[in-house]
């Protein structure tokens, strides 16, 4: 969750996580990145990207945030849906799969890239942003920052804290490996090739 000034530079950099205990650890790592605050969302059971969705929604609007960043995916499910849920249900645009950005006048400029190549969104701020690995480099940790950040105090909530339920309407029914697939064919000419397609009905005499 970013604060971002008229000049294009963030005011803030608020780190939030949503999990059990050991997400901390996370958190106090960005700390001493350079974040200014951090809070942690204590779930113990698994969520789904929507209750992630309206948990992150709930604490952009709590924290005033003109800018909301989230990674393309999770790498535990790889739904990549949940930026695009905050942005519905926020009501405010979108950049997906960005690898740079820059502000300037609430605008945020983001390139990502396409089949095409590389294109160019403008998004007016407030504005929902999920990045690629290629957005900047993660800044080196120093064992002092680190120290610091270990005295840090994180802001612990609750979903109830947030107004958010943990049920979100989406359950699994069912898992199923695909069915097999039926074993190919060798033909030896063109001439074989399309008697053995006419044969199973697939081209006309």
């Amino acid at each position: 969750l970013v604060g971002v000034l008229d000049g294009g530079e963030a005011d803030e950099i608020i780190i939030a996580s949503i999990g059990a205990k050991p997400v901390q650890e996370q958190i106090r790592t960005a700390l001493a990145m350079g974040a200014d605050r951090g809070v942690h969302v204590q779930v113990d059971e698994a969520i789904q990207p929507l209750t992630a969705a309206r948990t992150i929604l709930a604490l952009a609007q709590t924290e005033g945030a003109d800018l909301v960043l989230v990674g393309k995916q999770a790498i535990d499910d790889d739904n990549n849906q949940t930026a695009q849920m905050v942005a519905a249900l926020w009501g405010r645009p979108q950049a997906t799969f960005v690898s740079e950005i820059s502000f300037a006048d609430g605008v945020a400029t983001t390139v990502r890239e396409v089949d095409a190549g590389l294109e160019v969104l403008q998004v007016d701020l407030p504005a929902v942003v999920s990045v690629d690995l290629r957005l900047n480099e993660p800044r080196y940790v120093k064992l002092p920052d680190m120290m610091k950040a270990k005295k840090k105090t994180i802001d612990e909530k609750t979903l109830s804290d947030l107004g958010v339920g943990l049920s979100d309407g989406v359950t699994s029914q069912s898992v199923r490996p695909p069915e097999g697939r039926q074993a190919g064919k060798k033909v030896e000419t063109v001439e074989e090739l399309i008697k053995e397609l006419q044969a199973r009905g697939l081209v006309n005499d």
